[in-house]
């Protein structure tokens, strides 16, 4: 029983032309965009929205506000869990890479940010709400998003990945909205205001097996905090133009679907509860359909137990029990 897995890379630029590949999650940001008649039209503008976003945090040396560009592209990591040669799509992630338009100098980004996972889709959408099932109180498996976390912590320390990356990843996700934030005195340049939140979430756990840790800022010109969620030093691994080419970014993602929160008319004050059910907000000129999101959670977390949960469940087990914590 073979459980040294092995990971192939595969890389693709996110521009207006992109187009989702079959194994490719459709519930993940980017590719949600990415479908119907207005496919073209979204990309652009999402792209011409984090270029905006990028120059208004990026402010110095830029008069004009158009130094810079943003360059995406879509990390797609496949693993190979028995040695046979066929994979299974592990996870897909972004990285970012900045053009300085004044001196052509091509800027390596940050690796993460959007972060896309099947078996994230089975433990969340198929294992907790089996679990649950007509249940009166909600409780959480025992060993909820351990195998998850270390296929996710195997990768990080994989030949793979430290072949590809420089830096460790930063994911950027939106705040909860079951949970209160408030604002402390802490201030960055570039990632804004800190918040601390009031408990911890099942978000934040889940995330903590993969081996990060997580903050909560709100950047100057946002309206909400961002969960950063990271491995190290947050505000000293990175530079400044790193950081910025994630919050531009992801932020751009979250006013197009969270838009009651990220882009609400009003910003987060010292206590903050984010709403989904905000009207005060306004829309971008961006189309997707959330209710449809969500349905298409609980299929690719099927899609996940059948061709991968289920086939390897005995290698993965034995695998698990093993990898150290």
């Amino acid at each position: 029983m073979s459980t040294e897995f092995s990971f192939n890379i595969n890389s693709v630029c996110l521009d207006e032309n992109y187009q989702p590949s079959d194994s490719t999650r459709i519930t993940t940001n980017f590719a949600n965009l990415a479908r119907g008649e207005s496919r073209q039209q979204n990309l652009r503008n999402a792209l011409r929205m984090i270029d905006n976003s990028f120059n208004a945090l990026a402010h110095w040396d830029n008069p004009q506000a158009d130094r810079y560009s943003v360059e995406l592209e879509i990390i797609s990591v496949d693993v190979d869990v028995a040695g046979s040669g066929k994979t299974f799509p592990s996870i897909e992630i972004l990285k970012t890479n900045i053009i300085d338009n004044k001196t052509s100098e091509r800027i390596e980004g940050i690796v993460g940010n959007n972060f896309s996972s099947y078996v994230r889709d089975y433990d969340f959408s198929v294992l907790l709400l089996n679990h649950n099932k007509d249940k009166a109180q909600f409780t959480i498996p025992d060993n909820f998003g351990d195998l998850h976390g270390k296929l996710f912590k195997y990768f990080i320390n994989s030949s793979v990945y430290k072949q590809h990356f420089k830096k460790l990843p930063v994911i950027c996700l939106s705040v909860s909205d079951n949970k209160t934030y408030y604002r402390s005195d802490n201030q960055h340049p570039v990632l804004g205001v800190e918040y601390q939140p009031n408990e911890s979430s099942l978000t934040e756990q889940y995330f903590k097996k993969m081996g990060l840790q997580v903050r909560y800022f709100m950047p100057p010109n946002s309206v909400a905090p961002l969960a950063f969620y990271f491995f190290g030093d947050l505000l000293n691994d990175y530079s400044n133009l790193e950081l910025i080419s994630t919050i531009s970014t992801m932020e751009t993602f979250q006013k197009v679907y969270r838009p009651e929160i990220y882009n609400a008319n009003a910003a987060a004050g010292q206590c903050y509860q984010p709403n989904l059910k905000n009207l005060d907000h306004s829309l971008t000129q961006i189309v997707y359909d959330r209710e449809e999101r969500s349905q298409l959670a609980i299929e690719q977390g099927k899609f996940a137990e059948e061709h991968f949960i289920k086939p390897y469940q005995s290698v993965l087990e034995h695998w698990s029990a093993n990898y150290p914590v």
